[in-house]
């Protein structure tokens, strides 16, 4: 029988290790997998590259990942916010290194890693120090910056609802990146607030199939952070 879930977040996390590539989803607070985090912070793993569209918020969540010690490289589209001071920190002590990517690159380069392309040529970041010693193409009189793909090791994710076998419906604007980062990991953990039963739910909502998802665990809404 397959059943996805697993006891708990720190079960969940038990293996994302040093030197791991994690997708973390969230647009800012809205859909980040506090749970997660939090076990994974427990665990303390060292050296991680993290893809998120951010780099964290207050003292909470990525912003705790990243005050722990475990992140040496943050690939995202802003970096920088009013309440991004762990982040601005870490980096001008040269503690953490930075790729920074136009979001809607950082949404097409995940969507080519879960997809299985090779890349993709954008016109954005073209002529600027985004595109320095990246092939450029010129296509139907137009200059395109060629990008590689984001895949990762781990994803993790949160939705609303999910069955045993990993399929995932999520709430509002907590939808953001979960479910491209779900196609580009390897191994994708999903943190939902509601175990439904197998056929629950409607095939026509289920936003991502639960071949993407290999792993589930449950925190009801009353324990997790309202992020939607």
């Amino acid at each position: 029988m397959i059943n996805k879930y697993l006891p708990s977040a720190g079960d969940a996390v038990a293996d994302i290790g040093e030197g791991a590539t994690v997708m973390i989803g969230g647009f800012g607070p809205a859909g980040l997998p506090y749970t997660l985090v939090e076990a994974l912070i427990r665990q303390r793993p060292r050296d991680l590259t993290v893809i998120n569209n951010n780099a964290g918020n207050g003292d909470a969540g990525l912003a705790a990942l990243l005050k722990a010690g475990c992140v040496r490289k943050m690939i995202c589209s802003f970096p920088r916010q009013s309440d991004s001071w762990v982040f601005d920190d870490l980096y001008r002590r040269g503690v953490v290194e930075l790729e920074l990517v136009p979001q809607g690159n950082l949404v097409a380069r995940i969507q080519a890693g879960g997809s299985g392309l090779g890349g993709i040529f954008t016109p954005t970041g073209y002529g600027t120090e985004l595109s320095a010693g990246k092939e450029i193409r010129e296509i139907e009189g137009r200059h395109y910056v060629f990008e590689l793909p984001l895949k990762a090791d781990f994803a993790l994710i949160k939705a609303q609802r999910a069955d045993r076998w990993g399929n995932l419906v999520y709430r509002k604007a907590a939808r953001n990146f979960g479910p491209i980062m779900a196609m580009a990991a390897t191994c994708t953990i999903a943190e939902v607030e509601q175990r439904v039963a197998l056929g629950d739910l409607n095939p026509e909502v289920v936003v991502t199939p639960g071949i993407f998802v290999q792993r589930v665990v449950e925190v009801p809404h009353h324990l997790s952070r309202a992020t939607a």
